[in-house]
């Protein structure tokens, strides 16, 4: 009887720890916030908020349109009312709404209403579509952008809408392995987004317009 009753207070003391694990784990995941923002190529917008601290996931997207389920060549060709888009799920006990809105703003072009960079057309543009806790924030960040930069701030808050992740082909573009054809020749979907990062003039034109206050210049 003592040796059932021993392993039957190790088998209930070893269900309240992982119930304890769960719990904790299910409160942690309750606390992570999204934040969905538009910044011209969603490779580049992906691949800068994944390296912040805080970050859980960067997918890109697209936002604000009325097609349900849009593909990337339906929003690239018009007519979809979406853009491309980022969506930032992160612990706001790491890195605050804020933080991330200035740092959106400082990795963009936001005076620019017809494109971001190389990349021209509606599809391209900025945007930040805020969660109704968020547009107070939202507004503040775009007001100091503009009194930063001594420019007019295009870019709008927009209340959140819909967001339709991009196919796996487009996630985490920026480091994966496989092949594609450029005009360079074949090369890595890394090493392909590199090049066009460059060629696009990204980080130069962030760099002319925020200086040593640009987070992700040259990443």
């Amino acid at each position: 009887m003592t040796h059932f009753h021993n392993v039957k207070t190790y088998l209930l003391g070893l269900m309240i720890v992982v119930g304890l694990i769960a719990q904790s784990k299910s409160i942690h995941a309750q606390q992570f916030e999204t934040l969905t923002v538009a910044g011209g190529c969603f490779w580049c917008v992906e691949a800068d908020f994944e390296k912040v601290d805080g970050v859980v996931e960067a997918v890109s997207g697209f936002s604000g349109g009325t097609v349900e389920n849009p593909t990337y060549k339906q929003v690239v060709n018009g007519g979809t009312g979406h853009i491309e888009a980022v969506q930032i799920t992160y612990d706001p006990n790491t890195v605050t709404t804020a933080t991330l809105l200035s740092m959106f703003f400082r990795s963009v072009d936001p005076t620019d209403a017809g494109g971001q960079f190389c990349d021209r057309g509606y599809s391209y543009t900025t945007a930040i579509f805020a969660a109704p806790s968020q547009i107070d924030a939202a507004n503040a960040a775009k007001a100091r952008a503009q009194a930063d930069l001594g420019q007019t701030v295009v870019t709008p808050v927009l209340t959140a809408s819909e967001f339709y992740p991009a196919d796996a082909g487009h996630q985490d573009y920026y480091k994966q392995s496989s092949l594609v054809l450029t005009r360079f020749g074949p090369k890595s979907k890394a090493n392909a987004y590199k090049a066009y990062r460059e060629a696009c003039g990204r980080d130069e034109r962030v760099r002319e317009l925020w200086g040593s206050a640009a987070p992700f210049a040259g990443s």
